[in-house]
């Protein structure tokens, strides 16, 4: 994983699965994503070539889709402090006092929001109707809060009321409140261009005055279920443009244990993951990945 390896002229701050974050002046952080990839909570010993240019590249794309409704952090992806070695995955930032909260909005049933529904017929907290399937359409976005893991361990979802409880009523309100926001535009415009934006995660800072700022990345395949409008079928799950290859091979074809360290993905597995991102970005944003390569 060569990524782990860079040797840049900054102090180096942390790494998380899939990025490395860096300090570029006392108000400026370099946030570089790497071609890391993880599944079931541990981070694969081989990586997807570009996968970090398309997540920088699909998240500037977002960020100025956005701009007109929530404030971000992201400076600039040409800059002269982004190092040549990183260009074009990574992003010039604004330092934030960082809000330790995944925020969730799901619009579909999936995930671990299927598991919990299938138990108790709630989300978070949140009371849903009878008889959802796998895939199904919920009556309207829902904000299922969690919180943030250490690298390995599993993010747990917890209530609105929880949120609140930790970092006050105030604050709750505004994570929420932006959160289904950002959603549902996010949702409007993939919409558009054939994409259903099933779930998604956001992070957000505060910045110097308090402000709610949106940070990190921002409805990639990474932090989001995209799945193709024309194939939608609720009942069972559905084909998305993200690591589901990677899924389905090591729980699959590999025979891997989901506790030991999973095996090196072949090749095919690889190229298919590949084609599936780029083509998430293409669909979305409508431009040529290769144009970015290419910058």
């Amino acid at each position: 994983m060569a990524e782990l390896d860079l040797k840049l002229d900054l102090k180096h701050l942390a790494s998380g699965k899939v990025r490395d974050i860096y300090e570029v002046d006392a108000d400026h952080l370099l946030f570089v994503t790497s071609d890391r990839i993880s599944a079931y909570d541990f981070v694969l010993e081989t990586p997807i070539p570009d996968k970090g240019a398309v997540l920088t590249a699909l998240s500037a794309w977002w960020f100025e889709q956005l701009g007109a409704i929530v404030d971000h952090h992201l400076v600039a992806v040409d800059d002269p402090r982004i190092p040549p070695a990183v260009h074009g995955r990574a992003m010039l930032v604004r330092r934030l006092d960082m809000v330790p909260v995944e925020c969730v909005a799901r619009g579909y049933l999936a995930g671990s929001g299927l598991k919990e529904y299938d138990a108790s017929k709630t989300v978070c907290g949140i009371d849903l109707p009878d008889g959802l399937v796998d895939g199904a359409k919920l009556p309207e976005p829902i904000f299922t809060p969690a919180t943030k893991a250490e690298l390995g361990d599993h993010d747990e979802n917890v209530t609105f009321e929880q949120v609140a409880a930790v970092h006050g009523d105030e604050l709750a309100d505004r994570l929420r409140t932006t959160t289904l926001s950002i959603y549902s535009l996010g949702r409007d415009i993939a919409r558009d261009r054939g994409i259903i934006v099933a779930d998604t995660k956001f992070e957000f800072g505060l910045d110097a005055s308090g402000a709610l700022v949106l940070a990190d990345e921002v409805l990639t395949p990474d932090s989001s279920r995209f799945w193709p409008a024309d194939e939608w079928e609720p009942g069972h799950a559905q084909p998305s443009y993200d690591k589901q290859f990677v899924r389905d091979w090591l729980t699959g074809e590999s025979g891997w244990d989901r506790v030991s360290t999973p095996p090196p993905l072949p090749a095919a597995v690889v190229e298919a993951t590949r084609d599936k991102y780029v083509e998430a970005y293409t669909r979305i944003t409508g431009l040529n990945f290769e144009d970015w390569l290419a910058r």
